[in-house]
């Protein structure tokens, strides 16, 4: 047998048994991680910091979701903005407006598939309310915020949620701008990331009122719903499923 042919063999060979060994896919790495990315602006914008990483746990603790469990901060202006598809924004205070450009930027950041969770403190009068409904209706000059009907998606992405959770309960409502049958921004103003916090001894660090314990799981509930209601929208739009999770409850 000649060298050519001899050759030629060891490759048919090692083909056909390469073509039965297992190849090593290479990961997708933290990119395929939800995060819930913290958005910095001029102002008090780190008043809950550190709620972030505590839901993210519950959402991989309570749902087939994994999760980054690292604290993630960002900027309207940089470059890596559309890579942080959930952004979490909380405050207490008004602050100032922000550069057009940042407008335009969060506008096409929401209209490509981008998700703004706004978690306002109604205790404190600083503004922020003010102040965020400024800046909405300057990146989205012909939407507002609209009340979130009861039987909305969001209340039922994964609990089924028959109020509106936070570590307060001042407002029974819950505001969103949609478009096209999808809600891009929830604004709640119950202060639900102050019921996710906990220290570094794992004790929580904000009271729940009125109703303790068990409102603190019902924001955590609200919490892990915003994480599935971004992911996913409104596939759970489809009534098909509704018997079945009814009988599940009722047992």
């Amino acid at each position: 047998m000649n060298l050519t042919r001899r050759n030629f063999l060891k490759l048919s060979v090692a083909s056909l048994i390469g073509g039965f060994i297992p190849k090593v896919a290479s990961a997708f790495g933290t990119a395929s991680l939800f995060q819930m990315t913290t958005l910095v602006y001029p102002g008090a914008w780190d008043k809950r910091k550190g709620a972030q990483s505590r839901i993210s746990w519950e959402v991989m603790k309570r749902t087939s979701v994994e999760s980054s469990l690292d604290i993630s901060e960002i900027e309207l202006s940089s470059p890596h903005l559309f890579k942080h598809p959930f952004l979490y924004m909380s405050g207490d205070s008004a602050f100032s407006e922000w550069p057009q450009e940042n407008c335009e930027r969060l506008r096409r950041f929401l209209q490509y598939g981008g998700f703004l969770f706004i978690d306002g403190n109604p205790d404190l009068a600083g503004g922020f309310d003010k102040s965020v409904r400024r800046e909405m209706a300057r990146v989205f000059p012909d939407l507002s915020f609209k009340t979130i009907a009861k039987d909305h998606t969001l209340f039922k992405s994964f609990y089924l949620l028959d109020g509106r959770w936070g570590r307060l309960q001042k407002k029974t409502f819950v505001e969103g701008i949609s478009k096209d049958g999808r809600t891009m921004v929830v604004y709640s103003q119950n202060d639900v990331g102050g019921a996710w916090m906990r220290d570094n001894f794992g004790n929580w660090l904000l009271p729940v009122v009125p109703g303790g314990e068990a409102q603190r799981e019902m924001a955590f509930r609200f919490g892990v719903n915003l994480a599935m209601y971004s992911l996913c929208t409104n596939y759970k739009g489809d009534q098909v499923h509704i018997p079945f999770i009814m009988r599940r409850r009722r047992r």
